[in-house]
């Protein structure tokens, strides 16, 4: 098995590389994950940057002493994938948030389209946000990430619009899409963005302007997905095309 992953501040070691994880990460891996001296841990920003270290102790039930030797950076991912997601209903955002950090998209845009029936508006919108964030954060540890996905504040119809025709490849999923997204030419590097619309589907309104940006509509298969899966399933589509599960 692989090296549990636990996110630090900062990788500031004492002298000899003596390294001390506490606070909730660390009472995590001594009273959860229940380390010993000589188990393998990577520690992360969460960012990119990471470090192999080596139980050495611990202490208490809150501190895991580790050896960290030296810091690496993993760059990030070429092509960058964005998906840009539709606010679903309950808790299947962040079902959405989880299994798309998993397989290894970059970006996500929580998106307030016109047919979704959620809003998130206020304290509550704030709350909501935190939750996708967390979870992006609990996911990427748990796939073994050191860079984790960014979530981005609520995007508007005309700032999804934007951000479409910034990009290299722009794709809306919809049912009136004639081309198969698994046959789409892509580029590499650059930037793709995915647009995922709510249960209730994309408006005409919205797919013309999107159109006009530059995004074509794409359809995955003959099966319909729910909003909360077909993000993931579009972006593993699109991962393994590009090489970056190869």
């Amino acid at each position: 098995m692989t090296a549990p992953v636990f996110v630090v501040d900062h990788f500031d070691a004492g002298g000899g590389g003596r390294y001390v994880l506490d606070g909730p990460e660390g009472r995590h891996a001594v009273s959860v994950k229940r380390l010993r001296p000589g188990e393998d841990v990577v520690l992360t920003d969460g960012a990119g940057r990471w470090a192999d270290c080596v139980v050495l102790d611990t202490e208490g039930k809150d501190r895991l002493i580790v050896q960290l030797d030296s810091v690496s950076e993993e760059p990030p991912e070429q092509p960058r994938l964005t998906v840009v997601q539709a606010l679903p209903k309950g808790d299947r955002g962040e079902l959405a948030v989880e299994t798309m950090t998993e397989v290894g998209v970059d970006a996500i845009v929580p998106w307030a389209a016109a047919r979704c029936i959620t809003q998130w508006k206020g304290d509550r919108g704030a709350k909501a946000l935190g939750k996708w964030r967390a979870t992006a954060r609990e996911a990427g540890k748990q796939s073994r990430r050191v860079r984790f996905p960014e979530v981005a504040e609520t995007a508007t119809t005309k700032q999804v619009a934007a951000l479409l025709a910034s990009a290299d490849f722009a794709a809306v999923l919809h049912e009136s899409g004639d081309a198969p997204l698994a046959t789409a030419e892509l580029p590499s590097p650059g930037e793709i963005v995915l647009v995922v619309g709510p249960e209730g589907g994309v408006a005409p309104e919205e797919l013309a302007l999107f159109e006009e940006a530059g995004a074509g509509a794409y359809r995955l298969g003959r099966s319909v997905l729910r909003t909360s899966t077909a993000g993931t399933a579009a972006a593993a589509v699109l991962l393994a095309r590009t090489g970056r599960w190869s």
